[in-house]
């Protein structure tokens, strides 16, 4: 599937629409508040279910497990699963309380009018966890940035990360307007490998798999990661609530943010025991469950927003002008005032 302008320009339009029909039609009530059995308040904050596949660290299970949202009187609806396409609009229409996923859907859908902010940061890239990996086999003649052009790239989805990791490793190769240089083939995370084996793609890309393991991969190599043209700046995957929601409950926003920063930070000092508790809660064997980084304290930093404020401009996937103030706020995180 080549992503043409054209299409580009009517995802945006639907996107826009949708925000305003979500604005329109949101007047579901929800209660605010939970009694606990100990007759205890707690402010009740609707997220997304995780998926019940899985294949890395779900923060908010380890939070629960660690009792860090209810010391903060929080509880956690879950309120079914929400693709990370969709989740800008449920925000605005008030179907969930909270988002989160690459910054890249947060800044799109701020540009298109949705009045959001983010929050508290979750996942960072690093070298060894990078947030995308791309693959090919080990006979492939892809080798390097350059070898891309022309080539078959598999990845789940368009218009965000999955698709500029490749076009920053092109360009440091000293390829020019990668763009239209390469063909997008969309499909799910699960038939890459064999979509490999057979032919169907040069290059896949995911996230559930980790560089380490497919250099000791016997019918794989590791081609490249996001760390390569950005280093750790474009992995983030920050929070956000409406601004709304932030205006009308600050403090409840503030303990919300206090439990995740908490939470990663464990999570951050005990790796292979968070991948433990998501793997309990999810009912799989641990060995599914990848770590991952998040970014110290919950913070988010402006490199993390600036460098996809830049690339979505530049390609065309944002109106102009937009700054990273309009994007995010520390202010509710208690590490940030240290």
């Amino acid at each position: 599937m080549k992503i043409t302008t054209a299409v580009r320009r009517i995802m945006a339009a639907l996107l826009a629409l949708a925000l305003v029909f979500a604005v329109g039609c949101s007047k579901e009530q929800k209660k605010d508040t939970a009694t606990a059995g100990d007759g205890k308040k707690y402010d009740v904050i609707r997220v997304p279910t995780p998926v019940a596949d899985a294949t890395s660290t779900v923060l908010y299970w380890v939070g629960e497990e660690l009792g860090y949202f209810a010391e903060q009187g929080i509880k956690l609806e879950y309120v079914g699963q929400v693709p990370s396409g969709q989740l800008v609009a449920s925000v605005v229409a008030g179907k969930i309380d909270v988002g989160g996923a690459h910054v890249n859907r947060t800044i799109a859908g701020i540009s298109a009018g949705a009045k959001i902010k983010a929050v508290v940061a979750q996942s960072e890239t690093t070298e060894e966890i990078p947030h995308h990996t791309y693959i090919t086999l080990k006979d492939s003649p892809v080798k390097g940035p350059q070898d891309m052009v022309g080539k078959k790239i598999g990845i789940a989805t368009y218009g965000g990360c999955n698709e500029y990791i490749p076009y920053g490793y092109m360009r440091t190769g000293g390829i020019k307007d990668p763009r239209g240089k390469i063909e997008i083939i969309i499909m799910p995370d699960t038939l890459m490998e064999q979509a490999l084996r057979q032919g169907e793609v040069d290059v896949a890309g995911f996230s559930r798999q980790l560089p380490a393991e497919l250099r000791q991969s016997k019918e794989f190599n590791y081609l490249f990661s996001d760390f390569e043209p950005w280093g750790t700046k474009a992995g983030g995957t920050p929070l956000y609530f409406t601004e709304k929601f932030i205006k009308e409950k600050p403090d409840v926003v503030r303990r919300f943010v206090t439990a995740m920063a908490k939470t990663i930070n464990w999570q951050n000092a005990n790796m292979q025991k968070a991948t433990e508790i998501t793997a309990k809660r999810a009912n799989v064997d641990p060995k599914q469950i990848k770590p991952r980084y998040f970014a110290p304290d919950g913070i988010i930093t402006e490199e993390s927003v600036t460098v996809w404020i830049d690339l979505l401009t530049e390609f065309g996937e944002i109106k102009p002008g937009i700054k990273p103030d309009q994007i995010y706020t520390n202010e509710f995180n208690p590490f940030a005032k240290k």
